[in-house]
């Protein structure tokens, strides 16, 4: 089991193998192989040794000759080197368009803002990524969520459709004056719903009223 570590911080790397070396989640055996900028990673990707887990700093020292300027940039890398390697990037970013960025466009397998970060849900990350799950920290999925919602009530339909189940029509009435197919309709309300962390049309409605989206 090889666990490749990235942060130009050598005390945060240490402390990343600590807390992962003693979690035992990992085999006695596991080699933690260090790196803490992008050319140093780079070398040790190409190296030919197998990842079987990277954790990635997102602010990195670039390697601009490999054209590696970030966490993101070096976990192409990694992927293409080792299809099978899974990644955890952390960030020190709060920023909610930079977190989405990293989410949709690199999509990682865990995904940290720093000021989530404990020992345990290192932990957590590590163990249900090497499973095949996805993880996001407590902030990284309330950005995600923000912006899912704020992405599917942009759309017209949608705000459409949440209109008029407002004002009592059912979806065969919406199908009816809308054109749009049943399924699709089920298909976008279904959607809303996870966004708002909703079961009921009603409290979909309701919530759609609160947060200013109708």
């Amino acid at each position: 089991m090889n666990i490749f570590i990235v942060d130009d911080h050598p005390m945060t790397v240490a402390g990343y193998a600590e807390t992962l070396s003693g979690s035992q989640i990992f085999p006695q055996s596991t080699c933690f192989i260090k790196a803490y900028n992008c050319q140093d990673a780079f070398s040790k990707i190409t190296a030919n040794a197998t990842l079987d887990l990277a954790i990635i700093d997102f602010g990195l020292p670039s390697f601009a000759e490999q054209n590696i300027f970030s966490g993101s940039d070096l976990t192409k890398i990694v992927k293409q080197h080792n299809p099978e390697c899974k990644v955890i990037i952390i960030t020190a970013h709060t920023e909610i368009l930079i977190i989405f960025e990293i989410y949709k466009n690199t999509k990682p397998d865990g995904l940290i803002i720093k000021n989530d970060l404990t020992p345990e849900n290192l932990k957590t990350a590590a163990s249900q990524v090497m499973i095949g799950n996805q993880f996001q920290s407590t902030s990284v999925q309330k950005v995600i969520q923000d912006i899912w919602k704020k992405e599917l009530m942009i759309e017209d339909t949608n705000r459409e459709i949440l209109l008029y189940l407002s004002k009592g029509n059912k979806i065969k009435d919406i199908e009816r004056i809308t054109k749009i197919s049943m399924s699709t309709i089920q298909r976008r309300i279904a959607h809303m719903k996870d966004a708002f962390n909703v079961s009921e049309d009603s409290s979909l409605i309701k919530e759609a009223i609160l947060q200013g989206f109708l």
